[in-house]
């Protein structure tokens, strides 16, 4: 799959284009081959070759992309700069928290007050904060006790999971 993939892009690079399309460039790539192609794109990019790149893969866009338009169902939800659209439609920093599958819900309910915005999952709790340490010890102060927790920080894939949603489409 890499060879091929790498060979079909070489291919069009031989004539210099200086608009060059790809379709989900990386998928079923290695996490090596993966980034070998990611270096290359970005070089053909400060060469001023314009990139225009179909992706599922949000860490992909936000390393290649200068600017991406977020798509659902055909229609735009948004466009922007990936720092922008992290700014405009998360928060700086997400605390995940998992408690339990059955203790999740009503956990969540008592964080609810703590942050703008909480997400309550199957497997974890996610928060939306600007400061996730900060947070993080504000929730065991109030004597709540996850199993697991990480602060992360925001990313394409939270926007893209907030402008589209959760669940699966057929």
């Amino acid at each position: 799959g890499g060879m091929k993939r790498r060979l079909t892009i070489a291919r069009a690079l031989v004539s210099e284009p200086e608009i060059l399309m790809l379709d989900e460039p990386t998928t079923g790539l290695d996490p090596q081959a993966r980034h070998i192609l990611w270096d290359r794109l970005f070089r053909l990019k400060e060469q001023g070759v314009t990139l225009l790149i179909t992706t599922h893969f949000m860490d992909e866009a936000e390393q290649l992309c200068d600017r991406l338009i977020v798509m659902d169902k055909g229609s735009i939800m948004a466009e922007g700069s990936p720092a922008t659209l992290i700014k405009d439609y998360s928060s700086r920093e997400v605390l995940e928290l998992r408690f339990g599958s059955d203790r999740n819900q009503a956990v969540a309910d008592q964080l609810r007050n703590m942050c703008e915005r909480i997400e309550e999952l199957p497997d974890r709790v996610l928060m939306y904060t600007e400061d996730g340490e900060e947070l993080l010890e504000r929730v065991y102060a109030a004597n709540l006790h996850p199993k697991t927790s990480l602060v992360r920080r925001s990313s394409l894939e939270d926007v893209f999971l907030r402008l589209t949603g959760r669940t699966l489409i057929e």
